[in-house]
């Protein structure tokens, strides 16, 4: 069996946790920002836990075994 190959893209967007979590950062943060409250643009701000199947897929694309 082949050695599976990290999908560098994904590596370098998500990030592990000291548990195994994957996090995300969160879109709509990087312009217009004047038509957002500073409470929105504050949780904007805030990683995000990947969950369900996207983070099977994601750790399996990243070469971490995930149960």
């Amino acid at each position: 069996m082949p050695k599976v190959k990290t999908r560098k893209s994904i590596t370098k967007r998500f990030k592990v946790t000291g548990k195994g979590k994957l996090v995300r950062r969160r879109a709509f943060r990087r312009h217009l920002k004047a038509g957002k409250s500073s409470r929105h643009l504050r949780a904007l701000g805030r990683p995000k836990t990947v969950r369900g199947v996207y983070a099977k897929k994601l750790a399996k694309a990243m070469g971490l075994k995930k149960k």
